[in-house]
């Protein structure tokens, strides 16, 4: 109707044809949130691509747009809108290298976006590309592959299903393909505990808790990502108790993923912690070169096959690129991503000197990694004061990280050995001697103290 139509240099344009200017927009977020939220966050949000009815922002990880999506992503649709009423839709596309590369985001094409529509409940999204066919399996996770597959083929006998293991592993694939592989038969709700939050807090806040309940308790096979969110809050634990409980007697399947193994999730109830460890736990651990070599080609393959022209990178590109990638599945692809896009922007067979100039930010980025932030991730990891660890008790459930703690320092800092142990409440150089040598030992020897030290590598490791 005219009335909705706006008069510009005598051509009318109606409220659905209107282009927004993001810098308005982006100045709304600024006088809405305020200048700390939107430093952090809002203002790493960027406009990709805007149409009649909803817009793509682009964002620079997952874990970015997870947070985004729990916290802000209510009010940012209600501030689009404010702009142009026809937005109803907002969907959200990860940008790991340059935003501001037009053939990263043509490469990401490949990335399923998150959809988020304007509605209450309306976040159940399983990505249809992310299902068993294309996951890529090794011996770091052929046995949660194979019991992921088992839950399918038997609903409930492996019950709940807990998936645990580092970032970026391939948790989320996993649990998405279940969801899939049973949702033509099954009542299947995917959500991360993220989400499960945001929708408590928000029923609380509207006296819907009736609305809730019956939501998440009727489906039959239930999937929670990330469930180590829950970690500290007290009512939402005991929320997701009763759902858990009331499915569970219900006979539905209760598929769950962590970044831990359940007796470690620190500040979650007991009762809730031996409810996940009494079906079966089954770990990823991170890729090794294999893994990651297998990951990388059919990543190439799949982009030679969307974009219809080819990648040659040669064997020794693609294991310089495995080699160098230490941390996660998605870092790996990001890497080789960055590395695509610099050979097809040049037109050019990339040697592996070339990869280096290319990922030399890349690789100065991640890793800084500094005694204070091993004693941290440490003492978090074995879920014990700092001060308990840096202290003289010798008692062994204290002596174990601590010795951890200074084999980490000596293998992945410049520090010397009697900086460590200065470090450490004043030790003698020969404590850390005596230390990394028994962990050296240990790592060789236990596969459980092994697989300890990969965990807590990877967490030092990932990007900030």
């Amino acid at each position: 109707m005219e009335k909705n139509n706006i008069k510009t240099q005598n051509v009318y344009v109606s409220e659905e044809e209107k282009t927004l200017n993001w810098n308005d927009i982006q100045n709304s977020f600024k006088k809405t949130f305020g200048n700390e939220i939107y430093t952090s966050w809002l203002q790493k949000i960027s406009l990709i691509k805007e149409y009649n009815d909803y817009l793509i922002l682009g964002v620079p990880t997952r874990f970015f747009r997870d947070w985004i999506v729990s916290r802000y992503l209510d009010k940012i649709l209600e501030q689009v809108k404010s702009f142009k009423l026809s937005l109803n839709r907002i969907e959200f596309k990860i940008i790991e290298e340059n935003k501001n590369n037009p053939e990263l985001i043509k490469i990401d094409e490949l990335n399923k976006v998150t959809e988020i529509k304007d509605s209450i409940l309306n976040y159940n999204r399983l990505n249809p590309n992310l299902n068993f066919d294309n996951f890529i399996g090794g011996k770091s996770n052929d046995i949660a592959l194979s019991y992921s597959k088992k839950v399918c083929e038997h609903i409930s006998r492996y019950n709940p299903l807990y998936i645990c293991g580092g970032v970026g592993l391939g948790k989320t694939h996993l649990l998405n393909a279940i969801g899939l592989e049973l949702q033509p038969e099954n009542n299947v709700m995917f959500i991360s505990a993220e989400r499960f939050m945001y929708h408590f807090i928000k029923s609380i806040k509207k006296n819907d808790m009736v609305n809730f309940k019956d939501f998440f308790r009727k489906s039959s096979v239930f999937i929670i990502d990330d469930i180590q969110f829950i970690r500290g809050k007290e009512s939402l634990q005991e929320e997701f108790f009763h759902t858990f409980n009331s499915l569970m007697d219900k006979g539905s399947q209760i598929i769950i993923s962590a970044d831990r193994a359940p007796m470690k999730l620190d500040r979650v109830q007991e009762r809730i912690k031996s409810r996940l460890a009494g079906g079966l736990v089954v770990d990823i651990d991170a890729p090794d070169l294999e893994l990651k070599v297998k990951i990388i080609k059919k990543r190439i393959l799949e982009i030679q096959n969307q974009f219809k022209e080819n990648i040659d990178l040669s064997e020794d590109v693609i294991n310089y690129i495995a080699n160098e990638s230490k941390t996660n599945i998605r870092e790996l692809i990001g890497i080789l991503n960055r590395v695509i896009a610099f050979s097809r922007v040049h037109n050019k067979v990339l040697t592996i000197n070339d990869c280096k100039n290319i990922l030399k930010d890349v690789f100065s980025q991640i890793r800084v990694v500094t005694v204070d932030k091993i004693q941290n991730i440490v003492s978090n990891y074995f879920n014990i004061p700092l001060s308990d660890m840096l202290s003289q008790r010798r008692s062994r459930p204290l002596a174990r990280p601590r010795q951890i703690a200074m084999y980490l320092a000596k293998k992945m800092t410049t520090r010397s050995l009697p900086e460590i142990g200065r470090r450490f409440a004043n030790r003698d150089h020969t404590t850390v001697i005596h230390a990394v040598k028994t962990i050296t030992r240990l790592s060789e020897q236990d596969d459980e103290m092994k697989k300890n030290i990969n965990q807590i590598k990877n967490l030092l490791l990932e990007k900030q």
